[in-house]
């Protein structure tokens, strides 16, 4: 009813292959890369700062109507 495999070697392992490496940025792409990265970084110093102005703004306004 069921195959004898046990005198048969087992098949080889699978490996899967090595991944791709991504393609490297030309110097136009790296550029823009750049400046995106010190747009965040510029912005992220900025909304802390924007946000309690914000608030500031708010609670002015609270007192003054009230």
């Amino acid at each position: 009813m069921f195959m004898d495999f046990r005198d048969q070697t087992p098949p080889p392992r699978w490996t899967p292959p090595p991944p791709a490496r991504p393609p490297k940025l030309s110097q136009a792409e790296e550029r823009n890369l750049t400046r995106l990265i010190l747009a965040f970084l510029l912005f992220s110093l900025l909304a802390p700062i924007g946000g309690s102005t914000v608030v500031i703004g708010v609670r002015a306004a609270w007192q003054a109507l009230f």
